[in-house]
């Protein structure tokens, strides 16, 4: 088992001689210094566990060598040890990274309660990180088995149903054709959760907004309002794109964002009323654009609106209400606003509607100069 180092820093040698006896009948390998410069040199080339530092030092004072231990290894404890105890000095000494902070004189229990407290501290830092360490591969590893080995085949299934509906192999009767297509719908749907899932593990792993530029969002509202117009009209829907009020242009991931208004846009049209509408505006306010996309449908239920954006949370309908989808989008679209550094709320009244908020900070305007 590896025998945790202990470095002392200070300038008075009995108090070192002291603290080495006491933490050497513990079984800690013991390492000294007489100033903060040769305490920093042991650090580079010892890597103690723990530190004991003195602020009253010839040189470099104790705070200084808090302050180059941080950048020289983050992973080290760092305790205060001194004769010129204040609640001043140990604020300081804390807010500089100091573990604790123990007043001399001290008694040899004091001082191994704090060592042992201290080491404990790292090493639950260590097992945490590890884990993190452990989970993150996992994720990865999950991530490329979801992906290979889930989605590819399902795939490759939808791809076969498509060659039988279209009669490449023969004729098929309309009882076999009916049920290749409610497969085929399960399927889709199976396919559609998975690809959603994988939206939300990428995000979570970081690679969300990889490529920012500055965007018009109206191009984007434009584009996605005329896409989906022909769904609305199918279902006795209006859209409505109102002209931005003020200019529109924030620095950010076309795609994503598209991303993040066709879901917006899309539940509007699904959780309508029959003959209602959908309206998308879009406005500056201070420093952010803001767009609103705001329906005359049948709304979300209070107790339900804190949750809205939790993963696969959906509002529980009625069965004529009932849409299914993975409960996923409005979680992708959360997290791509915020990966935006902007923000996304709802407010809703049952049987009257909801609107959807979107904030995303606004890219600085282009300067103009006057030749």
């Amino acid at each position: 088992m590896k025998r945790e180092t202990i470095l002392i820093i200070d300038d008075e040698e009995s108090m070192r001689d002291s603290c080495s006896l006491i933490l050497k009948k513990d079984g800690y390998n013991i390492e000294s210094a007489e100033d903060g410069n040769r305490g920093l040199e042991k650090i580079k080339t010892v890597k103690p566990d723990l530190v004991l530092i003195d602020l009253k030092m010839p040189g470099l004072s104790g705070f200084e060598v808090l302050d180059e231990v941080k950048l020289i290894d983050p992973e080290i404890i760092p305790v205060v040890i001194t004769g010129y105890a204040t609640v001043e000095s140990a604020v300081e000494a804390m807010k500089r990274g100091a573990y604790d902070f123990l007043p001399k004189p001290f008694t040899p229990q004091e001082i191994r309660i704090i060592i042992k407290r201290g080491l404990e501290r790292k090493k639950l830092a260590q097992e945490a990180e590890m884990l993190r360490s452990e989970k993150k591969l996992i994720e990865e590893n999950f991530i490329t088995m979801v992906s290979h080995q889930l989605r590819s085949p399902l795939v490759a299934i939808l791809q076969y149903f498509e060659v039988l509906l279209g009669g490449m192999v023969g004729d098929i009767q309309s009882e076999q054709r009916a049920m290749i297509l409610k497969a085929q719908n399960r399927l889709e749907k199976l396919l559609e959760l998975i690809n959603d899932w994988l939206d939300v593990a990428r995000m979570n792993s970081g690679t969300i907004v990889e490529k920012r530029q500055p965007i018009l969002l109206r191009d984007i509202l434009k584009k996605l309002v005329e896409f989906m117009r022909p769904t609305a009209e199918e279902n006795g829907i209006q859209l409505h794109l109102q002209p931005p009020g003020g200019q529109d242009s924030v620095m950010g991931d076309p795609e994503s964002l598209e991303q993040v208004f066709t879901n917006l846009i899309s539940n509007a049209i699904k959780y309508n009323r029959p003959e209602g509408s959908v309206t998308i505006s879009t406005k500056e306010e201070d420093t952010h654009i803001v767009v609103t996309v705001s329906d005359t449908g049948m709304g979300i239920p209070e107790e339900h609106l804190p949750f809205i954006f939790d993963q696969f949370y959906r509002v529980h309908r009625t069965e004529n209400q009932r849409n299914k989808g993975s409960g996923l989008g409005l979680t992708i679209a959360k997290k791509i606003v915020e990966a935006h550094e902007g923000a996304i709320e709802v407010s809703s009244e049952e049987g009257i509607g909801s609107v959807f908020t979107v904030r995303l900070p606004a890219a600085a305007a282009p300067s103009t100069h006057a030749e």
